[in-house]
Protein backbone atom coordinates (compact mmCIF):
# COMPACT_ATOMS: atom_id res chain seq x y z
CA UNK A 1 0.00 0.00 0.00
CA UNK A 2 1.31 3.36 -0.99
CA UNK A 3 1.44 5.82 2.22
CA UNK A 4 -0.86 8.96 1.43
CA UNK A 5 -2.76 11.24 3.18
CA UNK A 6 -5.00 14.08 2.39
CA UNK A 7 -5.64 17.76 3.72
CA UNK A 8 -8.97 18.84 3.13
CA UNK A 9 -10.56 22.53 3.26
CA UNK A 10 -13.08 23.39 5.32
CA UNK A 11 -14.59 26.69 3.26
CA UNK A 12 -17.41 28.53 3.84
CA UNK A 13 -17.51 29.63 7.52
CA UNK A 14 -18.93 33.23 7.84
CA UNK A 15 -16.58 36.05 9.47
CA UNK A 16 -16.01 34.34 13.32
CA UNK A 17 -17.23 37.08 16.00
CA UNK A 18 -17.19 36.67 19.91
CA UNK A 19 -19.15 33.76 21.49
CA UNK A 20 -19.70 32.10 18.10
CA UNK A 21 -20.03 28.44 18.25
CA UNK A 22 -17.15 27.71 16.36
CA UNK A 23 -17.57 23.54 16.64
CA UNK A 24 -20.95 24.11 15.65
CA UNK A 25 -19.89 26.25 12.42
CA UNK A 26 -17.37 23.80 11.07
CA UNK A 27 -18.93 20.82 11.48
CA UNK A 28 -21.84 22.29 9.50
CA UNK A 29 -19.49 23.32 6.80
CA UNK A 30 -17.52 20.00 6.60
CA UNK A 31 -20.85 18.45 6.26
CA UNK A 32 -22.14 21.00 3.89
CA UNK A 33 -19.24 21.03 1.57
CA UNK A 34 -19.58 16.73 1.64
CA UNK A 35 -16.65 16.33 3.65
CA UNK A 36 -18.55 15.03 6.97
CA UNK A 37 -16.23 14.63 9.92
CA UNK A 38 -15.10 10.84 10.66
CA UNK A 39 -13.08 8.43 12.23
CA UNK A 40 -9.53 9.09 12.17
CA UNK A 41 -9.70 12.50 10.97
CA UNK A 42 -7.66 14.90 12.47
CA UNK A 43 -8.62 18.74 12.69
CA UNK A 44 -5.91 21.72 12.26
CA UNK A 45 -7.85 25.08 12.78
CA UNK A 46 -6.24 28.64 12.82
CA UNK A 47 -5.51 30.81 15.81
CA UNK A 48 -7.04 33.69 14.34
CA UNK A 49 -10.59 32.18 14.50
CA UNK A 50 -9.76 30.91 17.81
CA UNK A 51 -9.04 34.23 19.39
CA UNK A 52 -11.73 35.85 17.53
CA UNK A 53 -14.13 33.53 19.12
CA UNK A 54 -12.82 34.22 22.79
CA UNK A 55 -12.75 37.61 22.71
CA UNK A 56 -8.96 38.07 22.33
CA UNK A 57 -9.38 41.37 19.48
CA UNK A 58 -8.50 44.21 21.30
CA UNK A 59 -9.34 47.77 19.75
CA UNK A 60 -6.25 50.03 19.55
CA UNK A 61 -8.32 52.99 20.13
CA UNK A 62 -8.73 51.34 23.77
CA UNK A 63 -5.22 50.97 24.80
CA UNK A 64 -3.52 53.42 26.98
CA UNK A 65 0.47 52.67 26.05
CA UNK A 66 2.66 52.60 29.50
CA UNK A 67 5.83 54.66 29.91
CA UNK A 68 7.85 51.41 29.08
CA UNK A 69 6.03 50.78 25.55
CA UNK A 70 6.15 54.33 24.57
CA UNK A 71 10.04 54.43 25.23
CA UNK A 72 10.03 51.51 23.53
CA UNK A 73 7.77 52.43 20.27
CA UNK A 74 9.58 55.66 19.93
CA UNK A 75 13.15 53.56 19.57
CA UNK A 76 11.43 50.65 17.25
CA UNK A 77 9.32 53.23 15.32
CA UNK A 78 5.97 51.40 15.86
CA UNK A 79 2.90 52.43 16.89
CA UNK A 80 2.87 52.30 20.91
CA UNK A 81 -0.23 50.82 21.29
CA UNK A 82 1.23 47.34 19.79
CA UNK A 83 3.94 47.74 21.84
CA UNK A 84 1.59 48.44 25.13
CA UNK A 85 -0.03 44.63 23.89
CA UNK A 86 2.94 43.30 23.23
CA UNK A 87 4.79 43.54 26.39
CA UNK A 88 1.10 42.49 27.96
CA UNK A 89 1.38 39.32 26.70
CA UNK A 90 5.05 38.86 27.07
CA UNK A 91 6.88 37.49 30.13
CA UNK A 92 10.39 38.77 28.89
CA UNK A 93 11.89 40.38 25.78
CA UNK A 94 14.88 38.25 23.94
CA UNK A 95 15.72 41.05 21.26
CA UNK A 96 14.42 43.79 20.28
CA UNK A 97 15.58 45.35 16.57
CA UNK A 98 15.16 46.73 13.01
CA UNK A 99 11.49 47.32 14.32
CA UNK A 100 10.54 43.78 15.92
CA UNK A 101 10.47 43.40 19.28
CA UNK A 102 10.86 39.27 20.21
CA UNK A 103 9.71 37.87 23.06
CA UNK A 104 8.69 35.13 25.34
CA UNK A 105 5.18 34.50 25.85
CA UNK A 106 3.40 33.76 28.95
CA UNK A 107 2.62 30.78 26.93
CA UNK A 108 6.31 30.11 26.76
CA UNK A 109 6.58 30.87 23.04
CA UNK A 110 9.55 32.71 21.11
CA UNK A 111 8.31 34.51 18.75
CA UNK A 112 7.71 37.76 17.06
CA UNK A 113 5.58 40.45 18.53
CA UNK A 114 3.95 37.82 21.22
CA UNK A 115 1.99 36.80 18.57
CA UNK A 116 0.02 39.63 18.61
CA UNK A 117 -1.31 40.21 14.87
CA UNK A 118 -3.32 42.84 12.64
CA UNK A 119 -3.84 40.86 9.84
CA UNK A 120 -7.70 39.44 9.40
CA UNK A 121 -9.11 41.46 12.01
CA UNK A 122 -10.50 45.05 11.61
CA UNK A 123 -8.06 48.20 10.70
CA UNK A 124 -8.15 49.42 14.23
CA UNK A 125 -7.84 46.23 15.93
CA UNK A 126 -5.32 43.35 17.13
CA UNK A 127 -5.66 40.00 17.93
CA UNK A 128 -4.14 38.42 20.68
CA UNK A 129 -3.11 34.66 21.09
CA UNK A 130 -5.50 32.40 23.22
CA UNK A 131 -5.03 32.71 27.11
CA UNK A 132 -4.75 28.63 27.15
CA UNK A 133 -4.38 27.23 23.37
CA UNK A 134 -4.61 23.76 25.14
CA UNK A 135 -7.88 24.61 26.82
CA UNK A 136 -9.05 25.72 23.55
CA UNK A 137 -8.35 22.65 21.64
CA UNK A 138 -9.42 20.42 24.10
CA UNK A 139 -13.15 22.28 24.12
CA UNK A 140 -13.11 22.52 20.73
CA UNK A 141 -12.43 18.99 20.29
CA UNK A 142 -15.09 18.71 22.86
CA UNK A 143 -17.78 20.16 21.17
CA UNK A 144 -17.04 18.25 18.06
CA UNK A 145 -17.39 14.89 19.92
CA UNK A 146 -20.75 16.15 21.12
CA UNK A 147 -21.84 17.09 18.11
CA UNK A 148 -20.51 14.39 15.83
CA UNK A 149 -20.00 11.52 18.37
CA UNK A 150 -16.09 10.95 16.48
CA UNK A 151 -13.51 11.90 18.98
CA UNK A 152 -11.09 14.00 16.46
CA UNK A 153 -7.36 15.00 17.21
CA UNK A 154 -7.09 18.69 17.13
CA UNK A 155 -4.29 21.33 16.35
CA UNK A 156 -4.47 25.23 17.06
CA UNK A 157 -1.96 26.32 14.27
CA UNK A 158 -0.25 29.65 14.07
CA UNK A 159 2.47 31.39 11.76
CA UNK A 160 6.13 31.73 13.31
CA UNK A 161 9.24 33.03 11.76
CA UNK A 162 12.17 30.57 12.26
CA UNK A 163 15.96 30.93 13.23
CA UNK A 164 18.45 30.07 10.93
CA UNK A 165 15.99 30.14 7.69
CA UNK A 166 13.96 32.82 5.86
CA UNK A 167 9.79 32.56 5.61
CA UNK A 168 7.42 31.78 8.00
CA UNK A 169 5.68 28.55 8.44
CA UNK A 170 2.73 27.02 10.75
CA UNK A 171 3.67 25.73 13.88
CA UNK A 172 1.41 24.01 16.60
CA UNK A 173 -0.01 26.00 19.78
CA UNK A 174 -2.23 24.52 20.97
CA UNK A 175 -3.31 20.53 20.90
CA UNK A 176 -5.63 17.88 22.01
CA UNK A 177 -6.00 14.13 21.33
CA UNK A 178 -2.71 13.29 20.08
CA UNK A 179 1.27 13.10 20.88
CA UNK A 180 3.05 16.63 19.64
CA UNK A 181 6.48 14.67 19.36
CA UNK A 182 7.20 10.94 17.77
CA UNK A 183 10.30 9.66 19.45
CA UNK A 184 12.67 6.93 17.17
CA UNK A 185 15.16 6.88 20.36
CA UNK A 186 16.80 3.79 20.01
CA UNK A 187 14.84 2.28 16.99
CA UNK A 188 16.90 1.06 14.30
CA UNK A 189 17.54 2.51 10.91
CA UNK A 190 17.83 0.33 7.62
CA UNK A 191 21.63 0.49 7.82
CA UNK A 192 21.28 -1.09 11.10
CA UNK A 193 22.56 2.23 13.11
CA UNK A 194 20.95 2.83 16.38
CA UNK A 195 18.94 6.41 16.05
CA UNK A 196 20.14 8.40 19.28
CA UNK A 197 18.11 12.33 18.75
CA UNK A 198 15.45 11.83 16.39
CA UNK A 199 12.58 13.50 17.59
CA UNK A 200 9.85 14.31 15.12
CA UNK A 201 7.62 17.28 15.82
CA UNK A 202 4.93 15.79 14.00
CA UNK A 203 1.86 18.43 15.51
CA UNK A 204 4.47 21.26 13.81
CA UNK A 205 4.41 19.28 10.81
CA UNK A 206 0.78 18.48 10.41
CA UNK A 207 0.45 22.29 11.25
CA UNK A 208 3.15 23.07 8.55
CA UNK A 209 0.93 20.79 5.85
CA UNK A 210 -2.72 22.58 6.59
CA UNK A 211 -0.72 25.85 5.64
CA UNK A 212 -0.61 25.72 2.08
CA UNK A 213 -4.80 24.80 1.90
CA UNK A 214 -5.50 27.34 4.66
CA UNK A 215 -3.29 30.43 2.72
CA UNK A 216 -3.27 33.65 4.18
CA UNK A 217 -6.02 35.14 2.19
CA UNK A 218 -8.05 31.81 0.99
CA UNK A 219 -10.47 32.62 3.88
CA UNK A 220 -10.04 28.74 4.84
CA UNK A 221 -9.62 28.48 8.72
CA UNK A 222 -9.93 24.94 9.41
CA UNK A 223 -8.79 21.58 7.45
CA UNK A 224 -9.27 18.21 7.89
CA UNK A 225 -5.86 15.95 7.53
CA UNK A 226 -7.50 12.39 6.72
CA UNK A 227 -5.86 9.14 5.87
CA UNK A 228 -3.07 9.28 8.30
CA UNK A 229 -2.68 7.72 11.63
CA UNK A 230 -1.15 9.64 14.50
CA UNK A 231 0.07 8.73 18.25
CA UNK A 232 -3.38 9.22 19.99
CA UNK A 233 -2.71 10.47 23.59
CA UNK A 234 -3.68 13.56 25.96
CA UNK A 235 -0.55 15.41 24.71
CA UNK A 236 -0.32 19.41 24.88
CA UNK A 237 2.29 21.89 23.23
CA UNK A 238 3.94 21.84 26.31
CA UNK A 239 5.75 19.44 25.04
CA UNK A 240 7.18 21.15 22.15
CA UNK A 241 8.56 23.64 24.24
CA UNK A 242 12.54 22.91 24.62
CA UNK A 243 13.98 23.09 28.18
CA UNK A 244 15.91 26.06 28.77
CA UNK A 245 18.75 23.87 30.43
CA UNK A 246 18.89 21.88 26.88
CA UNK A 247 18.84 25.24 24.75
CA UNK A 248 21.96 25.95 23.64
CA UNK A 249 21.10 29.71 22.46
CA UNK A 250 19.98 30.85 25.50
Amino acid sequence: MIPRYEVIGIVGLPEIRQGDDLGRLIVEAAATHATPLREGDLLVVTQKVISKAEGRVVRLADVIPSPAALAMAQALRRDPRLVDLILRESRRVVRMDKGLLIVETHHGWVCANGGVDQSNVDLDCAALLPEDPDRSAQGLRERVLQLTGTDVPLIISDTFGRPWREGLTNVAIGIAGLQPIQSYLGARDPAGHSLQATFLAVADELAGAAEPVMGKLNRVPAVIIRGLAVDRGEGTSKALLRDPSRDLFR
